[in-house]
């Protein structure tokens, strides 16, 4: 009989055991337990309306509460918000709502914000049809940077403002799928904002002042007397060598008497402008003064203009923010060495806690573990060193402390004074420290506890080196000065600038003088009622009033060479005006060619090169009209033969003289003929010819060209 029981017993444990065994093979790893987090937010609601996590004091202090409670109770029904990071919102914030909603049991609207936006609307209970088109217009309409206090506040806007749906739609004609086609502008200042004003603060303080300073000079030391239509013609200086080239431009009634051996006075401002000369050094202070005014005025103007002084919405954390973290995990890890954040979803289920808890009450060092995830936006700055180094702070007590992130999977250890080998533990493999493998946390987490087990005795009191300090928040959130950073480069590159636009500008208006010169001689004759031209209707050649150097010479090589040209097949001259342009000939060479080398003489003065052309004209003219007068216009001998004769007072004299002048002259007498002393001479330090010494000074007096061809010969020892 008791065989019978003994085998008995035997077939029931056998059956129990082959039921357990198949119930354990099908049964499947139970998947994290989010109850403990859905359950610790409705608590926190069930305390206040507003709840903001405790993990991002940097992007959302606790201390915003209040605000965020403001804009809920314009909402007109029982709202409740969770303020919350992206690692603590589930795959679902809707879902995560769903069950905060059924733990708290109450109805309203619940809204999820995380640092980028909301992350969930629901309602539970109450009519609030445009709550989802007022997410969604939210969405569309507010930037990127955005913080989540500004973006609950526009979201009660729109949804207060009822007309939630009309701005969904318009906020969808810009929105593209996915991205949108035309982003808001950004809310908030950033440092690579703040750079780019400093430096082109420093380019406008510097560069327009300086440009504005040198092409006020440029212009002023260009500007020139523009003489009257009946402006008097300098009286001529003798061809003297040592007459100065300087000459007054008051009217002859205005000017004091002077001998003719006299220097001619220096030139003066005039009734029309400036004359030549350098900048007057008077005018430099108050320019000065006035360049440092527009620099200063720049520099107030731009710190009105550029006001931000932080790249957030105004909100700092305070300290009880920046410590409500650690305190909370402190206050936990007192109770249990295995603190799992009730904030963020869970990564170790239950049997994963209990076989922790097991291996650490059977170490033989204390280690404590804190599963909490870190950010940038933590009180550490997002670093797991400083976190653990706060919470030895608070503890009072050695231990080996483990961060546990469970976002992110990573197991960083920090040992403060517990005696484990550091070393051997460094050396374990890297697959038990870092997230991102196949091993879920609570197995890798049970796998290190082993390895600190197994490590070798070490003596007590290490201590890690003392991490670098974070940020300060207030600090981090600081725009720099306006006046600091790149304001400096700004200030020497727009110097360069300053010059660049000034050289830009002054080569602007050189070519507009060149061009202005160019079609002088048409517009003048178009006044004179045609265009200026001999009695063939030749065109007149190019004359203007001041030429410079390389135009004198090009000029002059090309009327000698048609000269030359012309007089070969001239059979049919008479001797009259054959004499007379092999005379003007002749001059020319005695003019350009002192060495009589063939060529041009590189030191040729322009009057000098001003009366070759002149005579090479003359010449030609000779040959193409022999009855054409043999004087020339007396305002600019480069106009030509003078085609009759008109009352013009002189300077130093007091009463009018009959001149011969051309067509052109004759009707609306024309600028007089200015030029260098010297090839390099400035070109506002041209004087009238007249007053410059050579031969080509006596037809300021009305001589003709076979006095002028004398003259020359004179001049140069020819008899």
């Amino acid at each position: 009989m008791k065989a019978v029981l003994r085998a008995g017993m035997v077939l029931l444990a056998g059956w129990l055991t082959v039921v357990c065994a198949a119930g354990t093979g099908q049964a499947a790893p139970a998947p994290p337990d989010d109850r403990a987090q859905t359950a610790y937010l409705a608590d926190r609601l069930r305390e206040n309306p507003v709840y903001i996590s405790d993990q991002f004091p940097r992007e959302v202090p606790r201390s915003t509460a209040p605000e965020f409670a403001e804009q809920a109770r314009r909402v007109g029904v029982p709202t409740y918000v969770l303020v919350l990071p992206g690692s603590s919102l589930t795959a679902s914030p809707a879902g995560l709502l769903a069950g905060v909603h059924d733990r708290l049991g109450r109805p309203g609207l619940y809204v999820a914000v995380d640092r980028s936006g909301l992350a969930a609307v629901e309602t539970y209970g109450v009519s609030l049809p445009e709550a989802t088109d007022a997410r969604r217009a939210t969405l569309y309409e507010l930037p990127y940077d955005a913080t989540a206090r500004e973006v609950f506040r526009h979201f009660v806007d729109v949804l207060t403002s009822g007309k939630a749906r009309q701005r969904l739609d318009a906020a969808d004609a810009g929105h593209d799928g996915a991205t949108r086609s035309h982003e808001p502008a950004r809310l908030h200042m950033t440092r690579t904002d703040r750079e780019n004003q400093s430096f082109v603060t420093g380019l406008a303080v510097t560069g327009i002042p300086l440009a504005a300073l040198l092409v006020t000079v440029h212009v002023w030391r260009r500007r020139r007397v523009r003489r009257a239509l009946s402006a008097p013609v300098p009286a001529s200086g003798g061809g003297r060598p040592d007459a100065a080239p300087g000459v007054s431009l008051r009217k002859p009634a205005a000017s004091p008497p002077r001998s003719p051996s006299a220097a001619p006075a220096p030139a003066r401002r005039g009734r029309a402008g400036l004359a030549s000369g350098p900048f007057p050094r008077a005018l430099l202070i108050p320019l000065t003064v006035a360049t440092l005014a527009l620099s200063g005025l720049i520099a107030f103007t731009a710190s009105r203009l550029f006001t931000d002084t932080t790249s957030g919405d105004g909100s700092y954390p305070t300290a009880a923010d920046m410590r409500a973290r650690v305190d909370r995990v402190a206050d936990g890890l007192r109770r249990d060495p295995l603190y799992i954040d009730p904030e963020s979803p869970s990564a170790l289920d239950a049997a994963d806690r209990a076989r922790l808890r097991a291996r650490l009450g059977s170490l033989r060092v204390p280690v404590l573990i804190a599963a909490v995830p870190t950010s940038s936006g933590d009180e550490s700055g997002g670093n797991p060193a400083l976190l653990a180094a706060a919470l030895h702070d608070r503890l009072h007590r050695d231990a080996l402390i483990v961060i546990a992130d469970p976002a992110t999977g990573s197991i960083a250890p920090f040992n403060h004074g517990a005696p484990v080998n550091g070393g051997y533990l460094i050396e374990r493999p890297r697959e038990t420290y870092t997230g991102g493998t196949d091993l879920a946390l609570g197995s890798r987490l049970d796998a290190f506890l082993g390895y600190v087990a197994k490590s070798p005795p070490a003596k007590a009191g290490a201590t890690p080196y003392p991490p670098e300090p974070a940020t300060d928040p207030v600090q981090e959130k600081a725009l720099p000065g306006l006046f600091t950073g790149d304001f400096r480069p700004g200030l020497l590159i727009g110097a360069f600038l300053g010059g660049l636009v000034f050289g830009l500008v002054a080569l602007a208006l050189s070519l507009a003088r060149r061009l202005r010169r160019r079609l002088r001689p048409g517009q003048l004759s178009a006044a004179a009622g045609g265009e200026r031209g001999d009695a063939a209707g030749q065109k007149a050649p190019e004359a203007p009033d001041r030429p410079d150097p390389a135009w004198l010479r090009r000029t002059a090589r090309e009327e000698i060479a048609a000269l030359t040209a012309a007089l070969d097949p001239a059979d049919s001259l008479s001797a009259e005006a054959r004499r007379r342009a092999w005379e003007c000939l002749d001059a020319t060479a005695l003019l350009i060619d002192g060495d009589s080398d063939g060529r041009m003489d590189a030191d040729t003065a322009p009057a000098d090169l001003a009366c070759a052309v002149v005579l090479a004209r003359a010449g030609r003219t000779a040959i193409r009209r022999p009855d054409a007068t043999a004087q020339v216009c007396h305002r600019n001998p480069l106009h030509g033969a003078a085609s009759g004769r008109r009352q013009i007072r002189t300077a130093g004299s007091g009463r009018a003289r009959s001149l011969p002048v051309c067509q052109a002259c004759r009707a609306v007498p024309g600028p007089v003929l200015r030029l260098g002393s010297s090839p390099r001479t400035r070109h506002d330090a041209y004087v009238p010819y007249a007053t410059l010494p050579g031969p080509l000074a006596t037809l300021a007096d009305g001589a003709g060209i076979d006095q002028l061809t004398r003259t020359v010969r004179e001049y140069f020892g020819v008899h």
